[in-house]
């Protein structure tokens, strides 16, 4: 069971990103404020969950948490200021769309830009211990895979229904054959060097 809090006294809103090491698509980031009581034992890092039980989480996570939100930077964002600086920023708006204003964030990872007037740590593999970033990434995750999939509708020769947008042989094969698209990241290396 993932532990409820990191300090008892704080709204702690975890936060976690998604489609970090992509070549194509935006970065999603969210961030969930749990109830103290709130225990579940499915709850996990989405990495370790499959699609059926990351979908039923998601349903739960929104029901019952105190607030919750997902921040978005676009892959033409992510050129222009670089993927670390993005992944702080969809964070940063997805604090913004909170409707409770927490008083502690507990960030997934090692760095963090601070947000004006909130405290914040920064956890290691915070999604494997707190609820709350385990459930900031799973809403990342799954609200991600669905704008991958909805795109991929356009161009289906990339394979993002299956890849999400990140560097699989098949990926890299399409961009090879048919060149990249408005939703790739320019910035990135999308072929490999030879």
């Amino acid at each position: 069971m993932l532990k409820s809090y990191y300090r008892k006294a704080n709204i702690e809103a975890g936060c976690d990103e998604a489609g970090r090491g992509c070549l194509a698509g935006p970065v999603y980031a969210a961030a969930v404020i749990l109830p103290k009581r709130f225990k579940n034992k499915d709850l996990d890092d989405s990495k370790k969950l499959s699609h059926l039980q990351r979908m039923q989480l998601r349903e739960i996570i929104q029901k019952k948490a105190i607030a919750w939100a997902v921040g978005i930077v676009t892959e033409k964002e992510i050129d222009e200021i670089n993927i670390l600086n993005a992944s702080f920023l969809a964070m940063h708006r997805a604090i913004d769309n909170l409707n409770t204003k927490p008083t502690a964030l507990l960030i997934d990872g090692n760095r963090f830009n601070t947000y004006e007037g909130i405290i914040h740590d920064c956890i290691i593999k915070g999604d494997g211990i707190y609820a709350s970033i385990a459930a900031a990434s799973i809403l990342a995750k799954t609200y991600r895979d669905e704008f991958m999939a909805k795109i991929d509708k356009e161009f289906p020769n990339y394979g993002w229904k299956q890849n999400k947008g990140y560097p699989t042989k098949k990926h890299r094969a399409a961009i090879k054959e048919f060149g990249a698209t408005k939703y790739h990241r320019m910035t990135f290396r999308l072929l490999p060097e030879d």
